[in-house]
């Protein structure tokens, strides 16, 4: 019988830690992509995800070389290996998957899952009603049903024989017109196929799938395990109404501005056939890479080839879009069928430290900054060259200058880790510098991009509040970096890389506040020109996380509250009466009773040191008596963000 993941279950938090709401479920729990690299010894993968007492697949790749795929899953044990591009019957290795966790998994030293110095993907769909489940089965040579613990109707079907050769099998709800009559083969190129057989002709309900008397689904005395993927099935989310996993469908038009697909989130995971067409069962995930504007990796499940790269599809805050006219995933009329994982984390941050970290290193190219999580945003710069800070994200790979209005650039940046991110050290290479990053979440900070149309228009994203603060840089051309801030108000904005005061002008933000879903922009090029393409930064207030807000000065120490218990690691001032440069501390080089230093995002100035401008203040920051009138001038306003 296969395990059966109950809906509501206390499950493991993989990001805020401890233990989650017993009523809701989220997709960080449920699924994660972990890159790793091999070391030839027992290695154990922590990726947040209980598989031992909920149940589970994970699905492993080489990354760097040619190796087959291996799949494991609890309800056929430990060490039993399936390989996605092969028809072959399951095999022991001993050295394979050693152990199911209540945080993850461990395998051994099995060459083509762990072969030293290697670098590799694993994916882990764990047993939840209305994500993913297991189930295994012999078979009878009769037509026939088979229970199932998904909790609603299959979008997708995997069907493997495990006892002796047999292709892999696939029902997928957006095949053809008729999905019940026809099959995929996950280990091979070929087309759809009509065949009775396979699903006896019959829809899968919300309880059972049917089965033909093909033996690669029910021979009798077979053994089988099948994979079942929900479909836009809800029950996700402190609502329980979110869905996180999409099996569907579009039509190929041949063209790099193809078609869109609306999911109603951002995707994580997509993996792409030509139902139609022979191609390859394509796999790009947002780990490895996929970007909005360049190159995607991507692996086959039906080849043993190592990971490629090419522009194939643009993730987009509600979906996606494909941009290539490679048969792989856009010939003209052919239909292609997909399943999609929504992008996580999908809960609120409970602490800074889970979403933000601060480091002060000597940055080269090859550095990693440890952030001790998945980095979306990393703002780095030299802390005595004059050279000014530049902005990347995993989104975009490509940089920024906060002190400048150029045009975006490829850097060096690599976004391949689980803790943390490489920078691009830009002309600071070797230096002392300080780095930022940021991670998005619920709430607290997300990252959109988006292609703009020369028309007052809004554009949607994932904070799921309100923002409080968008940090906006047009793309593909050079423009000044504007600024909303909800203390200044949706009628005025600011300029990140410029000492002004704010300006009134309805072509940024339409005279528009944003809401929870979207964000409006005017007509004014640096946030809206029509194709130009831009990337959006949105900041709001969580509750002993961060703080959006505003002070007026007094010229005498101030106080600013927050609503943290530890004090502020990071503090952005600008003044907004007047000009005002854009300063900030972070507690990486000191926010202490004493100096603190600080930087200036829109200058290139080294970093000043020997002044005591702020101070610790356990509920936000202090600041001084001593400050300017910069930061604290008496009867001046001013905005900050803060994180604890």
């Amino acid at each position: 019988m296969p395990l059966q993941a109950t809906a509501g279950a206390a499950t493991y938090d993989a990001f805020g830690g401890g233990v989650a709401a017993a009523a809701a479920n989220y997709i960080e729990d449920v699924f994660q992509t972990w890159l790793y690299t091999g070391t030839e010894a027992s290695l154990t993968i922590t990726n947040g995800v209980d598989l031992s007492t909920k149940g589970g697949l994970v699905w492993m790749k080489g990354r760097s070389g040619a190796t087959d795929h291996a799949l494991y899953d609890t309800a056929r044990g430990t060490t039993k290996d399936l390989v996605s591009n092969s028809a072959a019957a399951e095999t022991t290795q001993s050295t394979g998957l050693t152990a199911f966790g209540t945080t993850g998994f461990t395998i051994g030293a099995l060459a083509k899952i762990n072969t030293s110095s290697a670098t590799y993907v694993s994916w882990t769909f764990r047993e939840q009603a209305k994500f993913f489940d297991v189930v295994t089965y012999t078979g009878n040579g009769s037509n026939r049903t088979v229970a199932h613990n998904l909790g609603s109707v299959p979008g997708c079907i995997i069907v493997k024989r495990t006892n002796t050769t047999g292709d892999w099998q696939v029902y997928h709800r957006a095949n053809t017109a008729n999905p019940e009559t026809d099959h995929l083969v996950l280990n091979t190129t070929v087309a759809t196929g009509d065949l009775n057989t396979l699903w006896n002709d019959t829809l899968p309900t919300s309880a059972v799938f049917s089965l033909g008397t093909d033996s690669t689904v029910n021979a009798s005395g077979g053994t089988y395990v099948a994979y079942l993927f929900a479909h836009d099935a809800g029950g996700f989310g402190a609502s329980g109404t979110d869905n996180v996993i999409s099996c569907g469908g579009y039509t190929g038009n041949g063209s790099t501005t193809g078609p869109t697909v609306t999911l109603g989130y951002e995707p994580q995971w997509l993996m792409v056939k030509n139902s139609t067409g022979t191609s390859n069962w394509n796999i790009i995930d947002n780990m490895r890479g996929m970007p909005v504007g360049s190159a995607d990796a991507f692996l086959e499940a039906n080849d043993s080839d190592a990971e490629a790269t090419a522009d194939l599809v643009t993730p987009t805050a509600t979906g996606f879009q494909i941009v290539s006219t490679s048969s792989e995933v856009n010939t003209s009329s052919s239909t292609y069928i997909y399943i999609a994982i929504r992008r996580g984390p999908m809960r609120t941050p409970t602490t800074g430290t889970s979403v933000f970290v601060p480091v002060t290193q000597v940055l080269a190219t090859g550095s990693v900054v440890t952030t001790g999580f998945v980095t979306d945003l990393g703002i780095s710069r030299p802390l005595s060259s004059s050279t000014g800070g530049i902005a990347e994200s995993r989104l975009t790979a490509r940089y920024l200058q906060t002190s400048g209005t150029g045009t975006e650039s490829a850097g060096a940046s690599t976004w391949g880790y689980m803790n943390g991110y490489g920078p691009t050290p830009w002309s600071g290479s070797g230096l002392s510098s300080v780095a930022y990053g940021f991670r998005r979440a619920p709430g607290f900070f997300d990252v959109v991009c988006y292609t703009g149309t020369g028309s007052a228009t809004t554009f949607s994203h994932n904070l799921g509040v309100v923002p409080e603060m968008m940090i906006v840089k047009r793309r593909s051309a050079a423009d000044d970096w504007w600024v909303y801030d909800a203390a200044t108000g949706n009628t005025k904005y600011q300029v990140l890389n410029s000492t002004a005061t704010p300006t009134t002008s309805s072509t940024a933000w339409n005279n528009t506040t944003p809401t929870s879903s979207v964000f409006s922009v005017g007509t004014g090029t640096p946030v809206n020109a029509s194709a130009g393409t831009y990337v959006a930064y949105l900041f709001a207030t969580v509750a002993g996380v961060s703080k959006v807000g505003s002070y007026t000065g007094t010229g005498t120490t101030l106080q600013v509250t927050c609503g943290f218990t530890g004090g502020s690691r990071f503090v952005l001032i600008k003044r907004t009466d007047s000009t005002g440069d854009w300063y900030v501390w972070d507690s990486a080089r000191g926010i202490v009773a004493g100096n603190d230093p600080y930087l200036l995002l829109n200058s290139t100035a080294a970093e000043v040191t020997g002044t005591d401008y702020i101070d610790t203040f356990s509920s936000g920051f202090e600041i001084s008596s001593t400050a300017p009138a910069a930061i604290n001038a008496n009867g001046g306003t001013f905005i900050f963000l803060a994180i604890a």
